[in-house]
């Protein structure tokens, strides 16, 4: 693939921000945690600012819950459950161990309760419920929970329960943790809200939310917390700051306490060193190419989704890009055919390539012009190097 030089004149790095006026620091490395395992990363970008084993299989105690949301909210958004919904009690969702909401046996009870009693009170009696209502057993609900996780990516995670209770082979890791926060994020704007609540009371007993990050840092407005004893103290966190959105996972702490304050170590360093910047929007016109054989002579090309980039603070005035594209584009061309590539450099390093897609078909012309066409290339094969 040869890079066009006619039309790389067109492709211009768009500024969506004023450039930082403070000077480009080198970044330390990030803290040192405490913790089996952890991730930290950008919302938009999904640049990861720090980590540390990763792709570590953990059993996730109440954590788990975050993937019990996930269906329950992707039930509503595709209308087969309202929040208004009552739903009964079973004897089994009632006699569930561990935390509870105290909802009771035969009651009927709102969604939107048990929604509260499930993020808010961390209850095991909620999930239970929430997955007979939904699946008819919460066997065949972890079946749904697998299904959602297989799609979303989570390639270290199986799911046996909906609460989050010891079972064997109930495992997660911190990045598979973290792409679900980003989809509870990105899929479900309207429903996100339940895990910046602080409290939730329910058959008049008052429970706090656990995660005690809501209550310290006010830009803090996610997710949940989890444990056991095999599990640890465990706490995957949302922030946002100035418009860019972390996503903090930490694994296997050893207390309450010690869960908050890695978490808010960890967030602390990413806003403090780094920043976040929206360059390109998805099917915004980068660049126009030339096209030979078609009914048009030009073709606009973009992204097929908006680009987010995340670089060191001070450093935005160093970020440049380029555009490879073939010598010859011919047509016909169907609209989202990947044309060419985007590349973003930072001081003169690349730091990541982006596919160039057409943003529109580009039907072929009629004979005349395709015959002429062909002389034209080849014509101009002799001039190419």
């Amino acid at each position: 693939m040869k890079t066009n030089k006619v039309t790389l004149t067109f492709l211009l790095l768009t500024i969506h921000y004023f450039a930082s006026a403070q000077q480009a620091e080198a970044i330390p490395e990030p803290p040192q945690v405490a913790a089996s395992s952890y991730i930290l990363l950008d919302y938009h970008s999904g640049h990861v600012l720090a980590s540390h084993n990763p792709h570590l299989q953990v059993e996730p105690a109440s954590i788990t819950k975050m993937m019990t949301a996930y269906v329950v909210f992707s039930e509503i958004k595709s209308g087969n459950l309202s929040l208004d919904d009552m739903v009964t009690i079973s004897e089994k969702a009632w006699r569930t161990g561990g935390s509870k909401m105290f909802i009771e046996v035969d009651k009927q009870v709102k969604v939107e309760d048990l929604v509260r009693g499930m993020i808010i009170q961390s209850g095991n009696d909620a999930c239970v419920a929430l997955a007979e209502h939904i699946a008819g057993s919460e066997e065949v609900f972890a079946s749904m929970m697998n299904q959602h996780a297989k799609k979303l990516g989570m390639n270290d995670s199986s799911f046996k329960n909906a609460t989050g209770l010891p079972a064997e082979g109930h495992l997660v890791s911190a990045f598979d943790v973290a792409l679900l926060g980003k989809a509870l994020i990105t899929e479900f704007p309207d429903l996100y809200h339940f895990y910046s609540e602080k409290e939730f009371t329910y058959n008049k007993i008052k429970q706090h939310n656990r995660n005690t990050l809501l209550y310290r840092d006010p830009t803090v407005d996610g997710f949940k917390t989890g444990h056991t004893e095999a599990a640890g103290y465990c706490l995957a966190t949302s922030a946002m700051r100035n418009g860019m959105r972390l996503v903090n996972v930490v694994m296997g702490t050893e207390s309450e306490k010690a869960r908050a304050d890695e978490s808010q170590k960890l967030l602390n360093y990413g806003f403090r060193f780094y920043e976040t910047h929206k360059l390109y929007n998805q099917g915004e016109e980068r660049i126009k190419a030339e096209i030979w054989k078609g009914v048009d002579e030009e073709i606009s090309l973009g992204l097929a989704e908006d680009l987010f980039i995340t670089i060191p603070k001070g450093s935005y005035e160093k970020l440049d890009a380029n555009v490879d594209l073939p010598s010859v584009i011919t047509a016909p061309v169907q609209q989202g055919t990947q044309l060419g590539t985007l590349n973003l450099l930072l001081d003169g390093k690349t730091l990541m390539h982006k596919p160039l897609i057409a943003l529109q078909t580009a039907e072929a012309a009629g004979w005349w012009t395709r015959s002429m066409d062909s002389i034209g290339l080849w014509f101009k094969s002799f001039g190419d190097d």
